[in-house]
């Protein structure tokens, strides 16, 4: 578990592990250098299961990975300081393992969190699918809702180590990278049954995903070692397409990361993309501030009207 400054909800965090109904655990907890007492929260904890490790902020992947080096088991699961598990995750994950052996990755359903109310994850597995062997660049490029989390995963250790975990200096997609190796080479394993719980009432502050991060730190910007596969993965290339189109309007709308954008969307193949996505990347620039401006509006009203009830 990587914390920084997450202070209000790394306890909720923490009571989830301890409350699994696998008790055969250990808990590491990176401090990356948190100035908002959430530290002195975990370390408060009395489990002698739990390990609190401080160190000076390096970022997540640098905390994730050095928390995986200070543990000794055989399979890895992660856990975000402002989410949780249901009590059964662990007992679930395990039992998925050893029906499962072989696989290079293991994954669960999630819950999302948002405005008090939890709903499944759409993840894009077919109707009627509970378990078993998933195609995953498949599964992600139908809905875009992430098949795999940072807190519904679980690695072997060996498979970790073999990619050497998360790619340091990534803010925004560091997760994915690793996912999606793993995924091109080795079976990805899916229990269809929401078992962790994705905060999205987290205070915006405590979160990386809604602002713009700049090209060096974005996953689509770090995928050329995987770009022959566009050629001849077809999976991975509608994924990686649909992933460009759905992320780079708002790169496009901001004079830093315009060309940016531009060299990374000229590398679509748009004979794939919906017609409603071709139309819209042929709006001129102009026409896409005025939209995006409404679709803010839209969004403020909504949240808004349902903190009211309404």
């Amino acid at each position: 578990m990587p914390l920084y400054n997450k202070a209000p909800y790394v306890r909720e965090a923490v009571e989830s592990v301890v409350k699994q109904t696998y008790q055969n655990w250990e808990l590491v907890i990176v401090d990356d250098g948190s100035t908002d007492g959430g530290g002195e929260i975990v370390r408060a904890t009395e489990d002698p299961r739990i390990h609190v490790i401080r160190q000076e902020n390096a970022g997540v992947s640098t905390a994730r990975n050095r928390g995986v080096a200070e543990s000794s088991a055989p399979y890895i699961c992660l856990l975000d300081a402002d989410d949780w598990w249901e009590p059964t995750f662990l007992e679930e994950m395990a039992g998925l393992t050893e029906r499962h052996p072989d696989a290079g990755i293991y994954g669960t359903g999630y819950w999302i969190v948002k405005n008090g109310r939890k709903q499944p994850a759409p993840i894009g597995v077919e109707e009627g699918f509970s378990e078993g062997e998933t195609n995953y660049c498949q599964v992600y490029a139908r809905t875009l809702c992430m098949p795999l989390t940072s807190i519904s995963v679980c690695i072997p250790r060996h498979i970790f180590e073999e990619f050497e975990g998360f790619p340091k200096g990534i803010k925004l997609g560091e997760d994915f990278l690793l996912w999606v190796h793993i995924a091109l080479r080795y079976n990805v394993v899916l229990l269809n049954k929401p078992l962790s719980n994705y905060n999205q009432d987290a205070d915006i502050k405590y979160r990386g995903t809604h602002h713009l991060h700049a090209p060096e730190h974005h996953m689509l910007w770090h995928l050329d070692d995987l770009e022959p596969l566009e050629k001849t993965h077809p999976d991975y290339k509608q994924l990686i397409d649909n992933l460009r189109t759905y992320t780079l309007q708002n790169y496009l709308l901001d004079n830093r990361f315009r060309n940016a954008a531009r060299l990374e969307l000229a590398k679509v193949d748009w004979n794939r993309q919906p017609i409603s996505v071709r139309r819209l990347y042929q709006f001129p620039i102009w026409m896409l501030k005025i939209r995006s401006g409404f679709l803010k509006i839209g969004a403020y009203v909504k949240q808004n009207l349902r903190l009211l009830g309404i």
